[in-house]
C-alpha cells in the first residue's frame, strides 16, 4: 500500500501490550510502515518527530489513557486519523471517543478483517480522493 506521496502508509500502535503489538504487526506489515509505542508517551513523541498516517490506541496503557493519547496527537496532527481499541467499549466511551475526533472505536481484540478494513476506510477517508485503498 503506497500513499499519495510515493512511500508507504506509516501505522503507529500504541499498546503496552507486546503480544498485541506484534500481532499488528504481523497482519499489516507487508503492507504499511509500522512504528509502535509501548505509552501514550512515547507514541506523542513518535508523531511529533516521525510521518504518521494512522493511529492505533489501546484505551488502557500506564500513565495516559488511549483517550487522552487520541487528544493530544489530533492537537499536533489534526488529519492523521486515530482508531481506538479497547476490551470495554461503553456508550459513554464511544462518545467521549467521537468528541475527542477518534475515527472509531474497536472491540480488543478486534477480528482482523475488521481491523484491516477499518484501517483502510481511515487511510482512505483521510487522504484519499480517488479508489478505496485495498490492503
Amino acid at each position: 500500500m503506497v500513499a499519495q506521496r510515493g512511500k508507504p502508509y506509516q501505522l503507529l500502535i500504541a499498546d503496552d501490550d507486546l503480544n498485541f503489538r506484534e500481532a499488528i504487526r504481523e497482519v499489516f506489515e507487508p503492507y504499511v510502515g509500522f512504528l509502535e509505542a509501548e505509552s501514550g508517551e512515547e507514541a506523542i513523541r513518535i508523531v511529533r518527530q516521525r510521518r504518521v498516517d494512522v493511529v492505533l490506541l489501546d484505551m488502557h496503557m500506564q500513565r495516559l489513557t488511549g483517550l487522552e493519547t487520541l487528544r493530544i496527537v489530533k492537537r499536533i496532527e489534526p488529519i492523521v486519523p486515530c482508531i481506538l481499541v479497547t476490551a470495554d467499549a461503553t456508550p459513554d466511551l464511544r462518545q467521549a471517543a467521537a468528541e475527542a475526533e477518534a475515527f472509531t472505536v474497536l472491540e480488543k481484540p478486534p477480528r482482523v478483517r475488521e481491523l484491516v478494513q477499518t484501517v483502510a476506510s481511515a487511510l482512505q477517508d483521510a487522504y484519499s480522493d480517488s479508489d478505496p485503498i485495498e490492503l
